[in-house]
């Protein structure tokens, strides 16, 4: 039940009947730009003063010999089954790959995780992935590391894949959670003057602004694939098209991946700000040493907490955290990151007893500003 209440998007019936109540015309049909402010959908031609590109983005399948041989889901067709597999392969340590092997163990399918990488969630702080990799076999998920695929087959039913390493991993379906890419193929897009980057992707400026009044947004435009950022991006565009322009800034953006304890981050990471040549001072605490919360209502002592400063400019630029509901509290940091609130300020709040918000007042203490 809880899957199909997750799933129901898939069914657009009832976000149809909310456009229709506030005046919105919806047609469903395959459609193509076909000149400035000219859609053909069907065989119905549409004009508009404006068009907004929100055509998402869709999973990939690598290019595997014995690709055909095997039976390859990618999330969607994870999150549809109607029975489950008793072994799943997962490919890919993302955050994608991470959260469809926490959804499948937490359902009892035995999971192997595999990935090419030596550690996980390699685009976040190394910390965050190494604490991935310690708790997720606590779930029940078999990690590989450092591992790629070299081929598939089928053996005995099973769909097996050799890894470059000399190994072999069998199961019922394997999963590739390998990366997505923005849709864009034949649609019309070069009739409006919209231009595509070389991953694909429109092309937008600080207001989503794609073309002379044609306007992208969301995984399409290949800007931090999350669907909060996709609605931020709608606000922006349909400012600007109500003649209230304002530039979109990705600043602080939270990052959660909803795994067993949550992973969440914002800002930059420490390479990243190496890498833009700033100094910095970093804190670490576990939770369970620092505050009184991981003992009371979750009893879950499992838990990190990560910090990163601007020691010139003395504010935060990056946060991480593996803990329980770390999707939840780690919007007090991505608001510290994106206002550039002083770390003064910051250590001068008062955060209520007993919740996860006291970490930060603790892990301020351990910055060396």
């Amino acid at each position: 039940d809880y899957r199909d209440y997750m799933i129901r998007h898939l069914d657009d019936k009832d976000q149809i009947d909310g456009y229709a109540r506030h005046g919105a015309v919806v047609v469903k049909e395959e459609a193509r730009i076909t000149g400035p402010g000219r859609i053909l959908a069907g065989d119905r031609e549409l004009s508009a003063e404006h068009i907004i590109i929100a055509t998402g983005s869709e999973p990939v399948l690598p290019a595997l010999e014995g690709l055909d041989q095997i039976t390859a889901w990618t999330n969607r067709e994870t999150y549809t089954a109607t029975t489950l597999p008793e072994r799943a392969v997962v490919v890919g340590g993302s955050a994608v790959g991470i959260e469809t092997a926490t959804f499948l163990a937490r359902f009892g399918v035995k999971v192997t995780l595999i990935h090419r990488g030596d550690r996980l969630l390699e685009r976040e702080e190394p910390r965050a992935g190494e604490l991935a990799g310690k708790y997720l076999p606590e779930a029940g998920i078999d990690i590989r590391l450092g591992v790629n695929a070299r081929r598939g087959r089928r053996a005995g039913g099973q769909s097996v894949l050799d890894l470059d390493d000399g190994t072999e991993v069998a199961a019922d379906v394997v999963i590739f959670a390998t990366g997505r890419t923005p849709r864009t193929q034949d649609l019309g897009f070069e009739q409006a003057g919209v231009v595509l980057g070389e991953r694909g992707q429109v092309q937008v400026d600080e207001h989503c602004r794609a073309g002379e009044k044609v306007w992208a947004i969301g995984d399409v435009t290949g800007i931090m694939a999350f669907t909060h950022v996709a609605k931020y991006q709608g606000r922006i565009a349909a400012d600007a098209i109500l003649g209230k322009p304002r530039k979109a800034f990705y600043e602080g953006i939270p990052r959660v991946v909803f795994a067993d304890p949550e992973i969440a981050a914002a800002g930059l990471t420490r390479d990243q700000a190496g890498q833009q040549g700033l100094r910095t001072a970093v804190a670490e605490i576990d939770l369970a040493a620092a505050i009184t919360r991981p003992w009371t209502y979750e009893r879950d002592p499992r838990g990190h907490l990560g910090l990163l400063a601007d020691t010139e400019r003395k504010v935060l630029i990056g946060a991480w955290a593996v803990a329980p509901m770390a999707g939840e509290w780690i919007h007090q940091a991505s608001l510290a990151i994106r206002a550039r609130i002083p770390i003064d300020t910051l250590r001068d709040q008062v955060a209520q007893y007993p919740t996860y918000n006291e970490a930060y007042q603790a892990a301020l203490d351990e910055l060396d500003i």
